[in-house]
Parts: C-alpha cells; sequence; structure tokens
C-alpha cells in the first residue's frame, strides 16, 4: 500500500472536508436560523428595561421639532410648504420614527468592519454558519424585543399628538404601509451589511461609516420631506433607494402615494432589497478571497 493511500477514505466511511461535507437542506437551515432567532431574542428581552427608557428619551427631540415647524411656518407666512401644511409635517416626521424603528441597523455594518479587522470572523468560517443569515436572525430577534418594549410609549405619543393625524388610512393602504416598513428593513439591512463589508479592503473604516450613516440620515428624509428640496435634487433622491428607509413608508401611510404609483414603488422597494442583498453575499465572497486570520 502507498503511503498516501493508507489516509484516503475507505469505502463506507464519511469525508468531511469541505468539498464533501454534505450540505443542510432548506428545512434544516430554517431550524438552524429559528434557533439563532430565540436565542437572540432570549438575550435581547434582557435589556427591556433599556429599550424602554431609550425609546422614551428618544421622543424629547420631538418637542423641538414640533416647535420648530411651527416657527418656519409662522415665519414662511405660507400654509403649505412642498405640498405638507403644518400638520401634515408633523404627522410625516413622527411617521418617520416608525420608519426608521424599521430600518436602522445601529452597529451592524461597524460590527462586520469589527469582525474582520479582528479576526473573529473565523467563527462563522469554522461552524456551519452563513454570516449574513447568522446576523439577519440575530438582527430581526433586535427589532422584535425593541418594537415590543418601544409599542406602548409610541402608543401613548401617537395618541397625545392624534390631533395632527386625519385618523386611520383604509385597510388596502394599511396592508401596503405595513409592507413598506417590512421591506425598508430589508433594503436597511442589506444596505449597512454591504457597508460593513468594506472592513475587507480597508482597516479603520469609522470615518466611512461616520460618512455614509449621516448622508443617509439626510437624503432617506429622516430630517425634513424630500419634497421640500428643489429640483433636480428632489427627484434625485426619489430615484435613489435611500427614500424606502423613512420617507417612502411615511406618505404611504399620509396617502400621498396610491394606485399604480403605490404599486410601482413597492416592486421598486423590493428590487432595492433584492439587489443589496445580491451585493452584501458578493462583497462577503470577494472579501474572503483576501482574508486571513492566525492564532487562536
Amino acid at each position: 500500500m502507498k503511503p498516501l493511500d493508507a489516509l484516503a477514505p475507505i469505502d463506507g466511511d464519511l469525508d468531511l472536508t469541505a468539498s464533501h461535507r454534505p450540505r443542510p437542506g432548506f428545512a434544516d437551515s430554517m431550524v438552524k436560523y429559528a434557533r439563532i432567532f430565540r436565542v437572540s431574542l432570549i438575550e435581547r428581552m434582557t435589556y427591556r428595561s433599556d429599550f424602554l427608557l431609550g425609546t422614551i428619551l428618544r421622543f424629547l427631540p420631538i418637542i423641538t421639532t414640533i416647535l420648530l415647524w411651527r416657527a418656519i411656518y409662522e415665519g414662511s407666512g405660507q400654509a403649505v410648504l412642498g405640498g405638507f401644511n403644518y400638520r401634515e409635517m408633523i404627522a410625516y416626521l413622527l411617521l418617520t420614527n416608525i420608519s426608521r424603528l424599521f430600518s436602522s441597523m445601529p452597529g451592524l455594518a461597524a460590527g462586520i468592519a469589527r469582525d474582520v479587522r479582528e479576526g473573529t470572523l473565523k467563527r462563522y468560517l469554522l461552524q456551519p454558519l452563513d454570516l449574513i443569515g447568522f446576523l439577519l436572525s440575530s438582527r430581526v430577534a433586535h427589532k422584535v424585543a425593541y418594537i415590543t418594549m418601544s409599542f406602548i410609549p409610541y402608543a401613548g405619543l401617537f395618541y397625545v399628538c392624534r390631533g395632527y393625524f386625519d385618523g386611520f388610512p383604509d385597510a388596502l393602504t394599511m396592508a401596503a404601509y405595513a409592507v413598506s416598513l417590512i421591506l425598508s428593513f430589508m433594503v436597511g439591512f442589506y444596505f449597512e451589511a454591504s457597508v460593513g463589508m468594506v472592513g475587507f479592503w480597508f482597516l479603520e473604516v469609522t470615518s466611512v461609516l461616520y460618512i455614509v450613516m449621516t448622508l443617509n440620515f439626510f437624503v432617506s428624509g429622516h430630517m425634513l420631506p424630500l419634497d421640500l428640496l428643489p429640483q433636480p435634487w428632489s427627484g434625485l433622491l426619489k430615484v435613489l433607494p435611500f427614500q424606502y428607509m423613512a420617507y417612502f413608508p411615511a406618505v404611504v401611510f399620509q396617502g400621498k402615494i396610491r394606485g399604480v404609483e403605490l404599486a410601482l414603488h413597492l416592486a421598486l422597494e423590493l428590487f432595492w432589497a433584492v439587489a443589496f442583498l445580491l451585493l452584501a453575499k458578493g462583497l462577503y465572497r470577494a472579501g474572503l478571497r483576501r482574508y486571513s486570520a492566525y492564532g487562536g
């Protein structure tokens, strides 16, 4: 027998090298990530008091915002600015808080970049775990915990501010609003995951992340409706995917987008979610080709 023949798998033995390791089926993968979701949810609920207090403290700037926009409308001498009267403007700004509740991903991009820089990424490579799938399950658990704990404070806020709203929209609009929020989560998650993959090419990305997130806060329409910007900036920003993280769900609830235009925008939002998913996975595969880690 040749020396190397002794190391070759014999008939009936399992060869568990990477190329021959049995791949889990779809159902097995769903069970695995459902367990990750459950464990992450239990972990996040440990911090439920922090979520509750943080939500209440976030309401303080809203008081300043309401006073600021009242001064702007009174100073302009106009009842309508950019298609929004004063009541609609305050309602819009309140609704963008709900949009960002779904689409914002604090720490996601920085966490990916840190895993790459410090070498802790290898834990995803040594175990049958997909980095993006693991982060998605964990982030969904985080959102479920956070939204659950912030529901009562937000319900109280919207009850106090109910004078700025004309009531709930019809059932079809509410369904479109719910879909737009879910898709805004997908757009926000895969966008920030893509940004975090920059860590494969740059050692320090803190400044890059700060610039990207600051611009995102503005161009998503969180600070003000995109309709207030002059052309061509308003039209340009409405073509980009960032509007789906704050602006679009808010105006859907307000009934400013309806019919065919609403269906078209929901399709575009789905397109951007899939595009960022493919971008994140492509950058991850490309980054792994240049990634190396040493030590225990």
